[in-house]
């Protein structure tokens, strides 16, 4: 599936849920699932800057993609860093910046968030980005 087939995807979803407050449940719902990261894995150098709980995101190239990973000591946090993850992993460096992050605008996930958590989102977005281009020049 491509990364616009699964924003969509999660558009859709968002579409079907009534109020913020099932919106919400469904984001922390998503971070349950999140597989986490070992304790190794949250370092400094994984750790999102400009976020109000703490957020690590890791990546590994492999087979010429890119894998994430991340974990967040918040729930909310949690729950929107999987939604990311879950978009973008598993796909080329090329796809990954080629894409946008529009469908965040489009479930209306930034109106919904306070300004500080709208910024960790945003530092979520630039971290991916950022990998993408790491592994690009390193490849």
């Amino acid at each position: 599936m491509t990364i616009k087939e699964k924003q969509q995807e999660i558009i859709d979803e968002f579409a079907f849920l009534e109020d913020w407050e099932q919106k919400y449940e469904y984001i922390i719902d998503l971070g349950k699932e999140l597989k986490g990261l070992s304790d190794d894995k949250k370092t400094d150098e994984n750790l999102i800057k400009g976020c109000q709980s703490k957020v690590w995101i890791d990546a590994e190239f492999k087979d010429g993609k890119l894998f994430f990973n991340a974990d967040s000591d918040g729930i909310l946090p949690k729950g929107i860093v999987s939604l990311l993850v879950s978009i973008y992993s598993g796909h080329s460096t090329q796809e990954i910046l080629d894409s946008d992050f529009d469908f965040i605008s489009e479930i209306g996930l930034q109106e919904f968030l306070s300004p500080s958590r709208a910024n960790g989102l945003m530092a979520m977005t630039k971290q991916i980005k950022f990998y993408a281009v790491a592994y690009q020049l390193k490849s």
